[in-house]
């Protein structure tokens, strides 16, 4: 439909989706609501996936009662699957400290990501780097939400 706005995207990480589904932590509270209803589009990956799906399956989440099969049923349909980002990446591309989590990164600079959410340091010391090339990283406690 013309005219018709698309919602920003944003990416993420493994730890702000367990906080999510496993501990239904406050601070990612407002992520959750907006990812739900349609506010912004939540873009992942096959690997993003497998890693979270990997996660879930851990037993220590059992004690938690948290229902994992929901929580990977529920990225399915919610989530923008997109390929894997190429690992070749040109000079000067933000390169992440840990190499795992260079795929957040990746997949959030080649769709256009507005956000990508994290706790991990590694990711966040890409902050100043990334905000250059439109991509805010940062923690989902201090994410300003869409339009603002």
């Amino acid at each position: 439909m013309p005219g018709t706005a698309v919602a920003p995207a944003l990416v993420l990480d493994t730890n702000v989706l367990l906080d999510w589904w496993v501990f239904r932590d406050p601070r990612v509270a407002a992520v959750a609501r907006a990812v739900e209803r349609g506010a912004v589009r939540w873009l992942t990956c096959a690997r993003m996936r497998d890693e979270f799906a990997h996660q879930l399956v851990r037993p220590c989440w059992a004690r938690r009662a948290a229902d994992t099969a929901a929580a990977l049923q529920a990225m399915n349909a919610m989530a923008e699957m997109h390929p894997q980002p190429a690992v070749a990446r040109p000079p000067g591309h933000p390169r992440c400290r840990d190499a795992d989590d260079q795929v957040f990164v990746d997949l959030a600079l080649d769709t256009g990501a507005h956000w990508l959410l994290t706790h991990d340091r590694a990711l966040l010391a890409l902050a100043r780097r990334t905000a250059a090339l439109g991509l805010a990283i940062l923690q989902p406690q201090h994410w300003p939400g869409p339009g603002r």
